[in-house]
């Protein structure tokens, strides 16, 4: 029997953990935008629109290199597939009869956390469920992002340089993880970070924007890393 999870508390106290990740990284984010001279009600809007951590953070460095916008969309796109796929499968997971309305609406606060946390815990998710489980996420996400852009102008220069690690950090914890537990996850990371480094060192003879050098380490890690580590189908039917 194909069981539904469609209370509304229930989703509120699924979100309530994700949502305090969320208010410690967005403020990262709302300090960063703020250093980068983006008005307050702006960043807001876009991580209140968006809710994509690397994406957002690829963005700022975009703007604030003038980048074109085929740059941030071509990057954006590269950045945020992902969601495209974890769609799809919820898809096999909400209930039947969510129409297209209630679907489109879902899908905006899709993120790993949601997705995670919606197909792991239950058979099925209702309507109901899922805007409850995003509600206290997304208000995290964007009150995080006014209180780092909020701080960022109130806290001593020093301070918000110190605080400005908070990003490295990030993104450290989320990288170290699986290299130490896959030897070909370590090796596409060195492999796209050896490759963002030689960018950077002939900026000066080879002019590409922040956005496209995204792109392109992303696109030739993922790509090496498919040639050198085949998945073969008894490694998708373990």
């Amino acid at each position: 029997m194909f069981v539904i999870e469609n209370r509304f508390v229930q989703g509120i106290r699924d979100g309530v953990p994700i949502a305090l990740g969320y208010l410690s990284v967005s403020f990262a984010f709302g300090m960063m935008a703020a250093s980068q001279g983006l008005p307050l009600w702006a960043s807001v809007v876009i991580s209140f629109t968006n809710l994509t951590s690397a994406g957002q953070f690829a963005a700022l460095g975009i703007i604030a290199s003038a980048g074109s916008m085929l740059e941030m969309a071509l990057s954006q796109l590269i950045i945020n597939l992902r969601y495209f796929l974890m769609s799809l499968s919820l898809t096999q997971k909400v209930d039947p009869k969510m129409n297209t309305l209630q679907r489109a609406v879902i899908a905006h606060g899709v993120t790993d956390e949601i997705f995670a946390v919606s197909t792991s815990r239950y058979e099925g998710v209702g309507f109901t469920y899922m805007i409850a489980l995003m509600m206290l996420p997304i208000l995290g996400w964007t009150g995080g992002t006014f209180l780092g852009g909020a701080a960022s102008s109130l806290l001593p220069l020093a301070l918000r340089d110190a605080l400005g690690i908070m990003i490295y950090g990030m993104f450290l914890a989320i990288i170290l993880p699986p290299c130490r537990r896959s030897r070909e996850i370590f090796i596409v990371v060195i492999l796209s970070s050896v490759m963002s480094c030689l960018f950077q060192l002939l900026s000066s003879i080879v002019t590409i924007g922040s956005g496209f050098v995204i792109i392109l380490c992303t696109l030739a890690g993922a790509g090496i890393g498919a040639w050198l580590y085949p998945v073969t189908e008894e490694d998708g039917d373990a």
